[in-house]
């Protein structure tokens, strides 16, 4: 299949599309922003409570006949543009393949070369977040506004947290069973030699800083000529620092640890950061640098939440893996605070994280509708993500029942090779959902080849379905579509036959806004659907009933600027207690309970609406192979950006082979 690398299929209907464009967009532009004074965000409100002379109300008296002006004399250019754009739509193609122009940047080809099928397995890390990138008056009703700095904000500190150094500390006690909350990431397969034997009751992270030279990008030249001329395969080990602890029965460790530890950690040797975007000033609140906000752009700090990928072995950690051009801080409390690990019947580690996952390998976003806020958020996931495919969608009436102004709003960017893409739009939106071209998004992916030159592939879809609140029977048959599609484009995108395998399934994901939760009355439809007996979710005990530890992903738009909550820091530790997730999330939908948020302190069903999804499946794959999750995470780096909080997920694909 042919990857479409831009909208049209010649020169010039993209040169008359752009001409058409810019007919509309003055008429837009001008709407969008007489609509958005008239639509303050909370933040907005907080610092205009102070103003005695009232002078955004002058603002607002003065700019509107201009605005109205000026709307009314662009409309007839608007309306020419208008006439030349949307028959140009039947010939738009459903979405734009971008991969990284720049070489010396791009590793896909390399990463390919890692995993042969050979060992003990590799683990793949799976991102999706809704980032709410609609035009500024619209994305005000959801008490987020400009739109432009914020998708430039976002696609920083997703590839800040997905490419940092990364940092663990172990402290082993033969009584303590707690982890903290962490950063994602997991522990690396030991190669030959190791010790395979992990002591089993004592893994627990303490407070670390650390500073390095490469901490904006995601890999710096030398580490790349480093991987290139070793001949050998490289996990994703570098710019770590290990190191190992002794606790004592209490899991507190001793000032001769901590001092140990502190020496240990500044062993690397001096090095001043700098960070990609330091001189340049965000203009949404929330993206000024504060004390201890480790998601801030101009931060190089990790919290005790960030982790590294480690060997962990019986003897004493050899700091000679310690990156010489990092300079790690360790400032660890004799007293460590750690969350404890309640539920020791799970399988995999779980947490809410202040962090994208270190190394994280695929990415899917939600309500990117905006194109120039896509642009903006591409130009900086390109620092991370080789491959993206966005602006995916229809418009017009091309393609769907009704017309359609936006797109579908899906983003999928990956460190791995696109080899098949296809989207498919929902035809059943009803209300405003009608006007944006919602749907699902499939991609086949290439993640490694066997020693017999069998391709290694895997399928990752993404949707977002229909959001208003009732709409029960239409995102069931949202789901029977999808289940549909999915079969098909598996079908459509195989080149292997059961006798002669060509390529070798290593999983299949499906993520996306599914607009439902598991724990809501109101939802037990979508709850019973069968598309959970086919993936399964990691959070959800059973229909209508989540795990213990699975937490909403739809915030309260009211107190996204609350300072409990508006930094990533912050929003971890209020998420972490009871009593913070009943003040900043918003709940399940019950009979006995009124749908005010305010005020509603009783005891609740689930611990807030987990309407983002991260599902799996083991159906499909090569029968030789199996899938585990390995960790999953709630992360809230993005706090004050959007009203969700991203999901992540990395998944063990297990060989069933011996280590060589």
């Amino acid at each position: 299949m042919v990857l479409y690398t831009s909208p049209f299929p010649n020169s010039f209907l993209s040169v008359l599309h752009s001409f058409s464009w810019g007919l509309i967009f003055p008429c837009y532009w001008l709407a969008d922003r007489l609509v958005g004074s008239f639509v303050p965000t909370t933040y907005e409100k907080r610092q205009r409570a102070d103003d005695p002379c009232y002078f955004h109300a002058l603002c607002i008296i003065i700019t509107t006949p201009i605005y109205l002006a000026l709307l009314v004399a662009s409309l007839p250019f608007a309306l020419i543009g208008f006439l030349l754009w949307s028959p140009l739509q039947s010939a738009r193609r459903p979405y734009i393949y971008s991969r990284l122009k720049d070489k010396t940047r791009a590793d896909g080809a390399a990463l390919l070369t890692e995993w042969k099928a050979a060992g003990s397995g590799k683990s793949f890390c799976f991102g999706s977040a809704n980032v709410c990138l609609l035009p500024d008056s619209l994305a005000r009703f959801n008490n987020v506004f400009n739109t432009q700095a914020r998708a430039k904000e976002i696609g920083r500190r997703i590839r800040n947290g997905a490419s940092r150094p990364q940092i663990k500390i172990y402290i082993d006690s033969p009584t303590n069973t707690s982890i903290s909350a962490a950063s994602f990431s997991s522990l690396v397969s030991p190669q030959a030699g190791d010790n395979r034997a992990v002591n089993a009751g004592i893994k627990r992270t303490t407070s670390m800083e650390y500073k390095g030279d490469n901490c904006g990008s995601n890999n710096g030249e030398e580490s790349r000529e480093d991987k290139g001329g070793s001949g050998e395969p490289h996990e994703a080990e570098e710019n770590t620092c290990i190191v190992r602890i002794n606790g004592e029965e209490n899991g507190h460790m001793s000032d001769a640890e901590t001092d140990t530890v502190n020496g240990q950690a500044r062993a690397g040797g001096p090095a001043e950061p700098s960070l990609e975007g330091d001189a340049e000033i965000s203009k949404t609140p929330n993206h000024k640098q504060k004390e201890g906000d480790s998601g801030s752009l101009d931060s190089c700090s990790a919290s005790r939440e960030s982790l590294v990928k480690v060997r962990v072995g019986d003897g004493t950690v050899d700091q000679g893996t310690v990156n010489n051009k990092l300079l790690y801080k360790a400032s660890i409390m004799k007293k460590t605070s750690v969350r404890k690990k309640k539920h020791t019947d799970e399988t995999f580690d779980h947490e809410i994280s202040a962090f994208f996952p270190a190394n994280l390998d695929f990415l899917c976003l939600q309500e990117v509708f905006d194109k120039r806020a896509a642009e903006k958020l591409k130009e900086q996931l390109h620092h991370y993500f080789e491959y993206i495919v966005y602006d995916v969608g229809v418009y017009s009436c091309h393609g769907c029942c009704s017309f359609k102004f936006v797109n579908s709003g899906l983003l999928f960017a990956s460190r791995y090779p696109v080899m098949d893409a296809a989207y498919h739009c929902y035809p059943n939106g009803r209300g405003m959902d009608s006007l944006a071209s919602k749907g699902a998004l499939f991609l086949k992916v290439q993640v490694g080849s066997t020693p017999q030159d069998q391709r290694i592939v895997g399928y990752i879809s993404c949707t977002h379905l229909q959001a208003i609140a009732g709409d029960t029977t239409v995102r069931c048959e949202q789901l029977d579509m999808l289940q549909d599609w999915l079969s098909e484009f598996r079908k459509s995108t195989s080149s292997s036959s059961t006798a002669n395998p060509e390529e070798l399934v290593a999983f299949d994901v499906l993520c996306g806004d599914l607009n439902f939760d598991n724990c809501s009355s109101d939802d037990k439809l979508e709850q019973q659907h069968s598309l959970f007996t086919h993936y399964k979710d990691p959070c959800r005990a059973g229909p209508g009933e989540d795990k213990p530890w699975a937490i909403g992903t739809l915030l309260d738009p009211e107190g996204l600027y609350d300072e409990e909550v508006c930094t990533p820091d912050n929003l971890q530790k209020a998420l972490e207690s009871e009593e913070g997730r009943k003040g900043y999330l918003v709940y399940p939908t019950s009979k006995n309970h009124s749908s005010s948020q305010k005020g509603r302190k009783a005891s609740l069903k689930g611990n807030g609406r987990r309407i983002d999804y991260m599902l799996y499946t083991e159906e499909g794959l090569y029968l030789e192979w199996k899938v585990e999750v390995e960790e999953f995470s709630f992360i809230t780096q993005l706090a004050g950006l959007t009203d969700h909080l991203p999901v992540a997920m990395r998944l063990m694909v297990s060989t069933g082979e011996d280590d060589p």
